[in-house]
Parts: structure tokens; sequence; C-alpha cells
């Protein structure tokens, strides 16, 4: 449900300000320094913010190094729930109550992805751009993986598509979905078709964003595309394409779902459950539709485009 903040006068969704922005640093001397055991991840399989965190770290190879509890998908007036997995570290019935032992004065919506530190007991971060680069550069000396999602030299150009891809699609489809009039809903809808059919173009020349080499830009546009033919397409009204209508937008889809262990991150279940049975002033019967059949394990023939 969202906060009566995150909507204006004109119908448009406005998505609130990360409140706990505070850094891990490999350093000794940090108030937050990078070490095993110490910090844990509170998640949501379904929100797509939090997904790209779990893919980082995944990829970074840092289960041993940094612990994730998974919370239930269906969120009420309550906000996120402990149900089918308990917290093992502070005993939270609900999510919120990290975010008021940190902040009592706390009276935001209650987000995932939240990192939090259980030496001191407080939340580190719950700004999923933040997380995804600390789990990137500040935890390697607890990891053999060498991967490195933010390279210095392609920074630039990693930011300049996040940028692209945040405003009208990553968060493109919250603000179609969320929009109270038409006009707010026509303006968002139209953006994110019109960023899809650049990336399209974009992906028909080269395998990942940013060339051919997979980086943190692949890793936030993933859990939008892998949402949206199940979820945004009908029940956030981004009805006039597929995911599946774009060959090269597909095809670098299942390719990413097939790199490593990623299938092991997409559960359509909580997926699913937690869109259409959370937002109750767009889906009232909170029914959640059987469909679609995605195949996702299927060959993409998008390796010859690394040669490029």
């Amino acid at each position: 449900m969202l906060h009566h903040k995150e909507k204006n006068d004109e119908g448009k969704f406005l998505r609130q300000e990360d409140q706990f922005r505070s850094w891990i640093e490999n350093s000794a001397s940090s108030k937050f320094p990078a070490t095993s055991g110490r910090y844990h991840l509170y998640v949501s399989f379904a929100c797509p913010w939090a997904h790209r965190v779990i893919i980082v770290r995944r990829l970074k190879k840092l289960e041993n190094v940094i612990g994730m509890t998974v919370v239930d998908p269906i969120r009420d007036e309550r906000g996120w729930v402990f149900t089918d997995q308990k917290d093992p570290i502070n005993g939270f019935e609900y999510l919120s109550q990290a975010y008021i032992s940190t902040d009592p004065s706390y009276e935001a919506r209650v987000t995932v992805p939240v990192l939090w530190d259980s030496k001191t007991g407080q939340i580190v971060s719950n700004c999923d751009d933040d997380i995804m680069r600390m789990l990137n550069s500040q935890f390697d000396d607890f990891t053999d993986s060498n991967l490195d999602l933010y390279p210095v030299e392609l920074r630039p150009e990693i930011d300049e598509v996040n940028g692209l891809i945040y405003a009208n699609v990553n968060d493109g489809v919250y603000r179609s979905g969320f929009a109270t009039t038409q006009k707010a809903y026509e303006v968002a809808v139209h953006r994110v078709f019109e960023t899809l059919d650049l990336l399209e173009i974009r992906l028909s020349e080269h395998r990942y964003l940013i060339g051919n080499r997979l980086t943190e830009a692949d890793w936030r546009l993933f859990p939008t595309l892998i949402r949206f033919d199940a979820v945004y397409h009908g029940h956030f009204k981004c009805n006039l394409k597929r995911i599946i209508d774009y060959p090269n937008l597909y095809g670098y889809m299942c390719d990413l779902y097939c790199h490593g262990d990623i299938a092991e991150t997409v559960n359509f279940d909580h997926i699913k459950r937690h869109y259409y049975m959370t937002h109750p002033e767009i889906n009232p019967t909170r029914i959640v539709p059987i469909g679609p059949n995605l195949k996702l394990d299927v060959s993409n023939n998008r390796e010859h485009l690394s040669d490029k």
C-alpha cells in the first residue's frame, strides 16, 4: 500500500526517498566495517528492488558472509510480515520493527531491501542502489569472486543507462500502475514502451546493455523484465506489448535468467501473489492469475553478439 505522500494532485505516483543511507566500507576505522557474519539482509522475492540485491549477493558468492531472511509476499496495512520464514536475527514479526528500532519517529512506508547491522542493532541502508554497490565492492576480502559489476572505466555509460531505465522502465511501470488519472497513466505507459523500443534496438547489436560485459545495469533491468508479462502487462496496465513480443529483449531476458544460478532467485509464486493480493485499489477481488506460461530456459542464440 502506498503512503499518502506518494501521490500528487495530478494523479502521478511519486516514489518516496530512501531514508537510511549509511555505507559499509572495507576499513577497520569505518562505523560500519565490512566483515563476515555481522550484516543481514531482509528481502522479498516479490519486490524487484530487493531482487537486484539478491542477485548481486548470489553473483558475488556472499551467501555465507551476509545472511538473508525473506518476508512474506503478502503485505497489508501493517507492512511486510515474517510468517513463512521467521526472523532469526531479532525475532521481528514485522519489518516495521526494524525501522522503528532504528528511528522511533519513522512514519514513511516500510520498504525492502533492508541491510541490517546486528552489532549496533540498526538499519545500515534501505537503498537498493547503495546496497548493490556495497555488496559489489566492499566485501571482496570475504569472497573468492573477482566479479566487478561497476568497473571504473564503464561507470559513465552505466550511470547513463541506469538513469534511462530507472525513470522510464523500473519506476515507469509503477507510475503507470499507480496513476490515478488517465493523463498520468498515458504519459507513464508511453514512456515505458518508448524506452523498451530503444532497448530492443540496442540489444539487437550487443549481448548486454553495456557492450558485451555484464554490469549492474543488466541486473537493474532484469527484475522488471522478468515480472513484466506476469504482472505489469495486466496488473499495471502496461499492455501495448509483452516482453515476449520483443525478440531481442525476450532473448536477453532468457539469457540472464539462465546465467549461473539466477533462475533460483526468481519466485513467480511470491511475485504474483504479492502484486495481485496486495493492491486492492487495483485488484479488489485479489484473484491471482494462473498464467502466463513463460518459457525461460530456452536457447536464446545471443552468444554470437559477444563477438561484435
